[in-house]
């Protein structure tokens, strides 16, 4: 058999699937987000559909369909995931878990990750003006709101560190662009519901209020 045959059997052997209507893809999209407790991206989706279903078309669909709702169809960085509408969060209170609070080196160290991503932790001890202990990383890793990114291109090859989606997806952010302001923050009793902890140092505050949207260095894997 010759390549051109073997290219029409295999181009008719598809064309024996067609791709359900955009109404039931918009369904098994629903299905599967609602049953999924992670944010799934369209290509996970698509995974999981018959084949020639497309599923970012029909997050178009869902999406719309869900607005006004009680829950939601939101972007989680590059996945998606329905959630409970932001203005009915107070009915969930009762079933929130309370989660252990930060320290204050912990809350400027995810901070500076938030808002400098990528940012080295040289970089994150010189913007704090102290050194950053091993523990305070490990925490923040094990909370799973930052991870390891790309290594730098630069002398010693430092690894990154960056937010999570599950750190996004926490906050309720669809990226890390949508961070709110350091006046936001205390406007909302974020930096003063808890003065045990501190306010955050000087140096952090000036460097979230500038807003940096990280470092234009090469990086590789």
């Amino acid at each position: 058999m010759t390549p051109t045959q073997e290219n029409n059997q295999e181009g008719a052997k598809e064309t024996l699937f067609e791709a359900p209507p955009i109404n039931e893809q918009e369904r098994m999209v629903e299905a599967i987000l609602f049953a999924t407790a992670e944010p799934m991206t369209v290509k996970a989706l698509n995974d999981r559909m018959p084949f020639g279903c497309d599923a970012a078309e029909a997050l178009v669909y869902l999406r719309k369909r869900y607005e006004g709702r009680g829950v939601n169809v939101v972007k989680v960085g590059d996945a998606w995931a329905i959630r409970t509408s932001a203005d009915l969060s107070f009915l969930m209170q009762k079933e929130m878990v309370e989660t252990r609070k930060l320290s204050r080196a912990a809350i400027e160290t995810l901070a500076i990750v938030a808002y400098h991503q990528p940012v080295t932790r040289a970089e994150i001890e010189e913007i704090r003006g102290v050194s950053v202990s091993r523990g305070t990383i490990d925490q923040l890793i094990e909370l799973e709101w930052i991870r390891f990114g790309r290594r730098r291109m630069s002398p010693g090859r430092p690894v990154t560190f960056v937010v999570t989606q599950e750190f996004l997806d926490h906050f309720g952010l669809e990226s890390a662009r949508d961070l709110p302001g350091l006046k936001e923050l205390r406007a909302a009793g974020l930096l003063e519901s808890q003065p045990a902890l501190g306010p955050l140092s000087e140096t952090a505050e000036e460097d979230i209020e500038a807003g940096d949207e990280g470092q234009s260095e090469m990086f590789e894997e």
